[in-house]
């Protein structure tokens, strides 16, 4: 498998403070890739880099082999990379499948089709994934009605009506309860095994993310500590020490 993302010496500072410091990572495409680390180790200002929500003071961040440094927000999702957030950013005021409508243009449709009645084939694909995620019966609800959970797997089904090559999921699981954390994770796999989807998920509960990724790459303090399968890095003592507090 050939790396669909790959960052190379990525840094970024604010002011006086490193929060990224000479990071180097690949995810070879078809996989799931877990990023952790303790609270304040770099990890959503990593993502802000990837999805270009903040530009990089130095290195390089390529997908699909075509550097992505410099390109706007909107031109990153166009290319591949759709991003879900530790809140859902969803809206709130109209229903689920109204909400899966909204999203479908994010990547390929004109921008003047924004404003026009979707096209029956978007309304089946919505139902569609609204079904795969498990909210087939929620789809007439509005989306602020639904639980926090809900919201997060009506999320996951926005991201996936554009077809992205590449998700990035910014703690999927925090705030979800149990029953639905489960739930997600596996239609997380499914994304992952039957529609080819690449992952890249910002995780902080070890089980799940332990469980779920193939390679795990640890941050702290802004920078790389370790890297390897699940096995290796939860066993590394370096890993015990910064994000587990263990000695």
């Amino acid at each position: 498998m050939t790396a669909l993302l790959e960052l190379t010496d990525v840094t970024k500072t604010f002011g006086g403070v490193v929060a990224n410091d000479a990071i180097s990572l690949s995810v070879k495409q078809g996989t799931i890739v877990g990023l952790i680390g303790p609270n304040g180790s770099g990890k959503t200002t990593l993502f802000n880099a990837i999805s270009g929500v903040i530009p990089i003071d130095s290195g390089f961040i390529r997908f699909g082999g075509r550097g992505i440094s410099e390109l706007f927000p909107g031109d990153i999702a166009r290319a591949g990379i759709i991003r879900t957030f530790q809140q859902p950013r969803i809206y709130r005021a109209i229903s689920a499948r109204a909400n899966m409508l909204v999203s479908a243009s994010i990547r390929t449709a004109p921008f003047a089709r924004l404003f026009r009645r979707a096209e029956p084939e978007a309304e089946e694909r919505a139902v569609e994934l609204l079904d795969f995620v498990g909210l087939a019966a929620k789809q007439d609800e509005l989306a602020g009605d639904l639980s926090f959970g809900q919201q997060k797997l009506l999320e996951l089904a926005m991201a996936l009506i554009n077809e992205p090559e590449m998700l990035l999921l910014d703690e999927p699981t925090a705030g979800i309860n149990p029953v639905l954390i489960d739930s997600l994770i596996d239609r997380l796999k499914a994304a992952n095994r039957e529609r080819g989807l690449t992952l890249l998920v910002i995780e902080h509960n070890m089980p799940v993310i332990m469980g779920l990724a193939e390679q795990i790459y640890c941050l702290a303090h802004g920078r790389l500590l370790a890297h390897g399968a699940p096995d290796h890095v939860k066993s590394d003592a370096r890993v015990l020490e910064a994000y587990l507090g263990a000695a």
